[in-house]
């Protein structure tokens, strides 16, 4: 299907409120989980939205900017493979390994953001030292307009003004470059949660996944849900036990600032 001009404009001024968040890192709606949603909303099929939300989160759920360095980004990533399975009528498996160029073009931008805004710290210092008040915070303004322009040309040109050739170049791609495509989007949330895994897993914490592969793996439900019920009921049970643990380690340690022993004899 035809993405309109509307539509077009709509996904790019998103695009520049889920950039500018990518860029401060506030409110995180430049998560996938929820630019997927809402270009999904925009182009009038939630449903491929939700369901591309949440694959591309699961692809992107070990990638994390830090420090200097920068992952494809998630929030043109997450738009665009609304927009190529919306444009194209590919799965969202295939359009995530589709958007994967997009998300790319945007990390080399910001990348070379990193470089080119480097000129305004001269400026900033110069600004301190006279106490200019005004000038000093005119700049991480101008910066992030900067960004948020740049998200909007490259949504707005890549969605509306480059859909048609987008779509002749999916079609005339074959069938099994299509296919290798979809093997590799379907592939991306598993490597994701791994390299989370990798981070997060504590040794103590692997009969819990082992129990949810189990259940997620092996009973037939209609949606997740039920496995999340029983997620958070682990948790809860957890939690729980690690603010008794806590409370006794509280009440022990007092106890030996007090001196209170039972010494070399037990009462009885």
């Amino acid at each position: 299907m035809a993405i309109t001009m509307a539509q077009g404009l709509m996904l790019a001024i998103f695009a520049a409120i889920a950039g500018l968040d990518s860029w401060l890192e506030v409110l995180y709606i430049f998560r996938p989980i929820i630019s997927c949603t809402i270009a999904g909303l925009i182009l009038g099929d939630l449903q491929l939205g939700i369901i591309a939300g949440g694959l591309t989160e699961l692809a992107f759920a070990g990638l994390t900017p830090a420090g200097g360095t920068q992952p494809p980004n998630p929030a043109v990533c997450g738009i665009m493979t609304v927009v190529i399975a919306h444009t194209t009528s590919v799965s969202p498996a295939t359009a995530i390994g589709l958007s994967l160029p997009f998300a790319m073009l945007m990390q080399y931008i910001l990348l070379m953001f990193y470089s080119i805004f480097s000129v305004f710290m001269p400026m900033m210092d110069k600004a301190a030292q006279e106490a200019d008040t005004r000038k000093f915070s005119r700049i991480p303004y101008l910066i992030m307009a900067i960004v948020t322009i740049s998200f909007f040309v490259v949504i707005f040109l890549s969605a509306y003004a480059a859909q048609t050739p987008m779509a002749a170049l999916v079609k005339a791609m074959p069938v099994w470059l299509i296919h290798g495509f979809e093997l590799a989007g379907g592939a991306l949330p598993a490597v994701g949660f791994a390299m989370l895994l990798k981070v997060l897993l504590r040794v103590e914490y692997t009969p819990y996944l082992l129990l949810g592969f189990v259940v997620a793996s092996f009973i037939n439900f209609s949606n997740v849900l039920p496995a999340a019920v029983i997620g958070i009921v682990f948790a809860m049970i957890e939690f729980f036990r690690d603010k008794k643990n806590k409370k006794l380690q509280d009440q022990i340690d007092e106890m030996k600032e007090n001196g209170v022993s039972g010494g070399e004899e037990d009462g009885i």
